[in-house]
């Protein structure tokens, strides 16, 4: 089965969604929703660097909604936590299924006006919303849960990602949603009303109930422990200057409390200095079961032999949780869906991967 798929904004993730749909042989790309002006009225392959594919950027949301599609994949860029409602909801309402790589983990959780609205747009349309992505997506509510089905006895399990941000080209993600470059004397890293916890903590604390629900525990509620750590010295990168003694490096940390103690952790490291990192080199993912027995897992990734593009390795993985989910949205029955444990890659499509044809 061929999918007809819409991408929706085309930011750096945004572009590597693209790039993907274009290339796979199992999706169609009808459509492509562009933020900026300067992208409007371009073609898709022009934005993704391939082949012209005959598909025009718009900035009309009427355009998009009117479109012919099973699905729309969702990439705006982080703000707010609910902040994309606003465009998900008709996107779901005009029938149109759709995956976030933006949280919508278990909009449940909240129990709220927010997540009554959500499912009200999808059995409006008979349509499904659900998350995809690395990290919300696959670390945590995917490879931490069946990890833990290597030990009997959990005390804790602890998810880690180690994110490089020194090659970020956009200032304001990196000095504003990423909080780069601030005095750290004139903000609370638990406060949020700061841009970057704002940002965070609604989407990673939903993520941490996710898993914990997944583990069959009993939430009593998350807590913020986040931490910074601050530069040595300059720091001149793609973006701009960190200066020294200004944020170089957070921690951003969530612990969902189960029976008065920390059950389940996520820890996110973004860096732009690795002088306050345990190691220079570390793995993006690791996964610490600790229990009887304590499992460890740790994952990086590497580039085919043949992709000579300047995309990375996680670019094309987060494409690769995207598509693997599209049978599974477009075929659950409408709602919010929880993400299933595994979806994998699925060989069923007739036509290679024009990547692993090309000697």
């Amino acid at each position: 089965m061929t999918y007809r798929v819409v991408q929706w904004a085309s930011g750096a993730m945004g572009r590597a969604c693209l790039r993907g749909v274009i290339d796979h042989p199992g999706t169609d790309l009808v459509g492509i929703y562009v933020y900026s002006a300067d992208k409007a009225g371009k073609d898709a392959g022009e934005i993704a660097r391939r082949d012209l594919t005959g598909v025009t950027a718009t900035r009309s949301v009427d355009e998009i909604l009117a479109l012919d599609a099973d699905v729309v994949i969702h990439t705006s860029r982080l703000g707010r936590y609910g902040s994309h409602d606003a465009e998900i909801i008709p996107l779901l309402e005009s029938g149109k299924n759709v995956i976030s790589i933006n949280g919508y983990s278990w909009p449940d959780y909240w129990a709220d006006e927010r997540s009554e609205a959500l499912e009200a747009a999808c059995r409006k349309g008979g349509a499904s919303l659900m998350l995809a992505g690395l990290n919300p997506g696959f670390v945590g509510e995917q490879l931490a849960v069946v990890v833990s089905g290597l030990t009997t006895a959990l005390e804790n399990v602890e998810i880690t990602e180690c994110a490089d941000g020194r090659e970020i080209r956009d200032p304001d993600y990196l000095f504003g949603a990423l909080g780069f470059g601030a005095d750290p004397s004139s903000v609370d890293p638990n406060d949020p009303s700061w841009r970057p916890v704002g940002g965070l903590n609604g989407m990673y604390e939903e993520c941490v109930a996710s898993v914990a629900r997944e583990l069959g525990m009993t939430l009593e509620r998350v807590e913020t422990d986040h931490r910074l750590h601050v530069a040595t010295h300059d720091l001149e990168l793609a973006a701009g200057v960190v200066h020294k003694g200004t944020v170089s490096h957070t921690n951003w940390r969530w612990n969902g409390i189960v029976a008065g103690r920390p059950a389940v952790t996520m820890s996110i490291h973004w860096y732009v200095d690795i002088t306050h990192l345990d190691q220079p080199d570390p793995p993006l993912w690791q996964v610490e079961v600790t229990g009887h027995p304590g499992v460890s897992v740790s994952v990086s990734m590497g580039k085919h032999r043949f992709d000579g593009s300047r995309a990375s390795a996680e670019e094309y993985a987060l494409a690769a949780t995207v598509l693997n989910s599209i049978p599974h949205v477009v075929g659950a029955p409408p709602g919010v869906l929880s993400r299933p444990p595994v979806t994998p890659y699925r060989d069923d499509y007739s036509a290679p991967h024009p990547l692993l044809t090309a000697r």
